[in-house]
């Protein structure tokens, strides 16, 4: 199934056929060993624009590209024009020209929605600090591998209502799993995420981790880290109680996975003893990055 939409901004753009489709496409491209036979993507091109650095986007895009049969170029803010003063709307019309899709991981939200705007070509949001939506793609990857289905499972999130969290609630809402949501009072996800998810499924919004993580068949956290606050004085104020650790999760159902997406902070959102533990799949999530975004490409740039 070809997707109908020309950007992925938020996951908000697919209809709940094209997201489960992509789903298994990664598990099957997954299961193909890594590279295709038919190399789909040969001769196609994807311009990366890193305006925050990245470990997982830029080697699984890159990989990914390969992969396919594509090249994937690599662009920091002082690689480009960008740097000196020239417009998102200017950059993306140049780079229209050249390439033939643009992944860009920036600060602002705003910044990957003029980039879609003005580019004639494909724009995939590698992360903004609104959203994340490559990773819901791999996180319901690997939830579905692990627990054979999405619909009625029971996924609770447990932090800050941050990027991550806001495309988790799109991937909620588009593949039937209920979602619970416990974050400060202060950082709650962006409504219109929660309308959105409200409209396609059941979700809940607490102020308490106990609550969002009983009886739960999935735990997600993320670092307390907010993309434009790092100085700890926000995590020390409003995160203690939000930690997933061993008491959390045995509050969870026996069988519950934990997820987290990656860098984590030990001993601050979560425990050595649970990303390290036996319930912990964030390997097959990380790895998930790269089969995810290969099956992202190949929708958005096959011929």
């Amino acid at each position: 199934m070809m997707l109908k939409t020309k950007d992925i901004l938020t996951l908000g753009e697919l209809t709940a056929d094209e997201f489960d489709g992509l789903l298994k496409s990664t598990i099957k491209m997954k299961s193909e060993n890594n590279i295709p036979q038919d190399r789909p993507l040969q001769n196609k091109t994807l311009a990366m624009i890193f305006q925050k650095p990245s470990t997982r986007t830029r080697v699984s895009f890159d990989v990914g590209m390969y992969q396919l049969g594509g090249y994937a170029l690599s662009l920091s803010s002082s690689d480009m024009q960008l740097g000196r003063g020239e417009s998102i709307e200017d950059t993306a019309r140049t780079l229209s020209r050249y390439v033939d899709c643009i992944m860009a991981r920036v600060y602002d939200h705003s910044s990957i929605q003029a980039l879609a705007k003005h580019a004639t070509i494909p724009v995939i949001n590698g992360l903004s600090d609104s959203f994340h939506p490559c990773q819901t793609l791999a996180d319901f990857t690997t939830i579905l591998e692990h627990k054979g289905r999405l619909q009625d499972l029971r996924i609770a999130w447990v932090g800050d209502g941050n990027n991550v969290c806001n495309s988790l609630i799109y991937g909620a809402a588009l593949s039937g799993a209920s979602l619970s949501v416990a974050t400060p009072q202060e950082c709650q996800p962006i409504s219109s995420a929660v309308r959105f998810a409200k409209d396609h499924t059941e979700i809940q919004l607490t102020e308490n981790a106990s609550e969002a993580a009983r009886n739960a068949d999935v735990i997600v956290t993320d670092t307390f880290k907010s993309i434009h606050d790092t100085d700890g004085t926000r995590i020390s104020k409003l995160f203690p109680k939000y930690q997933v650790n061993d008491s959390l999760m045995s509050l969870a159902k026996s069988d519950a996975i934990f997820l987290h997406c990656l860098p984590a902070t030990r001993s601050s959102e979560v425990t050595s003893s649970v990303i390290d533990g036996p319930r912990s799949v964030v390997w097959d999530e990380a790895e998930n990055r790269l089969h995810s975004q290969k099956a992202l490409l190949r929708q958005l740039l096959s011929d």
